[in-house]
């Protein structure tokens, strides 16, 4: 078992484990989201973050959610000896594993994966990037059908719920997390250490 986790590690491994530039966005995007909760309600950031940066780590190579994504992650993960607690968090944000979320650090993966990747669709579209970004204005874009038509509407609200924040709440907690980090997200660099 590792002592402590070195985000330096973390983002190394999804390197190693994820090429595109989309897909390591997401990561960073829900790694600095789960940072941000993790302070909220007194946890550890570090932890939070490595699991918000290693939640999707296999999900380039074996995208296949009947028997691929996330279990040849949970397999490494638990491997290079990462915490049980992060590991369990990884399978927990993939409903169809059928993992329940009992922890905090759980239900806040959960909450913010799907928002987060809506989030950055939203500010692809804007002008002003992240900057100035409203609960109002995502809420707006949920009600497209078409826009982010891959999200699931009823996920980003039971992500909320679960977490016991409210709705509009949660989605000001997200932006202001991913506009602290804007630079790095909405770079065409996919992101660095």
């Amino acid at each position: 078992m590792q002592a402590e986790i070195s985000r330096t590690e973390a983002w190394n491994l999804l390197c190693e484990w994820t090429k595109g530039e989309s897909l390591r966005r997401h990561a960073l995007a829900v790694e600095a989201a789960m940072r941000v909760y993790a302070g909220r309600f007194g946890e550890d950031e570090e932890l939070w973050g490595a699991t918000g940066l290693l939640h999707d780590l296999d999900y380039e190579r074996y995208p296949s959610l009947e028997d691929g994504h996330p279990r040849f992650a949970l397999r490494e993960l638990e491997a290079r000896g990462y915490p049980p607690e992060l590991v369990r968090a990884v399978a927990s944000h993939a409903e169809y594993m059928g993992v329940p979320r009992e922890t905090l650090m759980e239900k806040a993966l959960f909450a913010v994966d799907e928002l987060s990747g809506f989030v950055l669709a939203c500010a692809y579209v804007r002008p002003d990037g992240l900057r100035g970004m409203t609960a109002k204005s995502v809420k707006k874009k949920m009600k497209s059908a078409s826009f982010a038509a891959a999200v699931s509407r009823d996920d980003l609200r039971q992500g909320a719920e679960e977490l016991g924040v409210d709705f509009d709440e949660h989605v000001e907690v997200v932006i202001a997390a991913l506009e602290a980090q804007g630079a790095e997200l909405m770079s065409s660099g996919g992101g660095a250490v």
